[in-house]
């Protein structure tokens, strides 16, 4: 990787950590298609929040501007013509262990649409945030993080600058740290541990099980970022194509910091099946009803038996409503 020079850049907010510009190779040609080809990107310099918006920040943002989230809105029958008309309430979709082996096609298995889930009761009526203050926050929208950002003067990432920060300067490196998952047998991000969707081996007593962790629980990257690995997913700016940004065949030089600023002509399934908030009859994808989002990073769902994404090549499609309780953001300045 090589860095270049560059403007002066604002002074950040507290909690940012200055990413240098510079040149990668992004994507990877070992795991999923969507991750390919290989190609060279450069981006620029910019700051990064160090760690995913927490459910405090949020809270300070909502108190601040009254701001309600999609998922507490009312939901409008026009937008999910194909759903029970007695489904349609603010909800959002909660991750619940099956008690066995199941089909890994069918993401209904271990995903529902729980009315009253918001970033407030991120499990439901009757989940609290007490004690979550340094969890990151979910159960937010591709809008709702975008109100933040603004809000905060800052942005979302593309999907380029995210995945030039998560390398955290390691040069085609497996993971943000490094190739091996666990060296010496160390847990270095909150990921799934067993078999999903049923089987979670706990790290120790102190392990609470499948969750969210407070922000900072794992080792930082090479420029200090944390959870860029695992915890939760996180909202990029662009859009989701199945070719990567920038990812040309025969261009002849490497794309200036690429992005998808609009949704790709003809709607593209998500390569596995990625959550719909409201469940419908209809077999169409989600897609078709709402623009997808790229999102990066990985999850504290995500196993090696089912969604071995928390690369930093890793990628997925998600659509825009959509609201679960492993999907967070965090902003930038450029």
């Amino acid at each position: 990787m090589t860095t270049t020079a560059q403007r002066p850049l604002p002074v950040p907010a507290r909690g940012m950590v200055r990413i240098p510009g510079g040149s990668f190779l992004m994507g990877s040609e070992d795991f999923y298609p969507e991750e390919q080809p290989v190609h060279p990107v450069s981006v620029d310099g910019f700051w990064m929040d160090e760690h995913p918006v927490t459910v405090a920040a949020f809270r300070r943002f909502v108190k601040a501007t009254g701001y309600v989230t999609v998922a507490e809105r009312p939901v409008g029958p026009a937008d999910y013509p194909d759903a029970d008309p007695a489904g349609l309430v603010p909800g959002a979709l909660v991750f619940h262990g099956t008690r066995g082996p199941v089909d890994l096609d069918d993401w209904r298995r271990w995903w529902s649409y729980t009315p009253g889930a918001s970033w407030r009761h991120p499990q439901g009526v009757g989940s609290t945030l007490d004690g979550r203050e340094r969890h990151p926050v979910t159960q937010v929208a591709h809008e709702d993080a975008r109100a933040y950002a603004e809000w905060a003067g800052k942005d979302l990432p593309t999907e380029a600058e995210w995945e030039f920060a998560a390398r955290g300067g390691l040069a085609g490196a497996v993971f943000p740290w490094g190739d091996e998952f666990a060296p010496r047998g160390r847990r270095m991000a909150n990921t799934w541990h067993g078999r999903f969707p049923w089987e979670y081996l706990a790290a120790g007593r102190s392990d609470p099980g499948p969750g969210t962790t407070p922000v900072g629980s794992y080792p930082p990257n090479g420029y200090g970022l944390h959870d860029m690995a695992g915890n939760v997913w996180e909202w990029t700016a662009d859009h989701y194509t199945t070719r990567r940004p920038g990812a040309a065949p025969g261009a002849c030089c490497a794309p200036h910091n690429p992005r998808v600023d609009a949704p790709a002509p003809a709607p593209h399934p998500a390569p596995d099946p990625a959550p719909s908030p409201i469940p419908t009859g209809s077999d169409a994808p989600p897609a078709e009803r709402f623009p997808r989002r790229v999102v990066k990073g990985g999850s504290h769902l995500c196993a090696p038996n089912y969604c071995l994404r928390y690369r930093p090549a890793a990628r997925q499609g998600q659509s825009e409503d959509t609201a679960t309780c492993h999907l967070g953001f965090r902003c930038v300045i450029r």
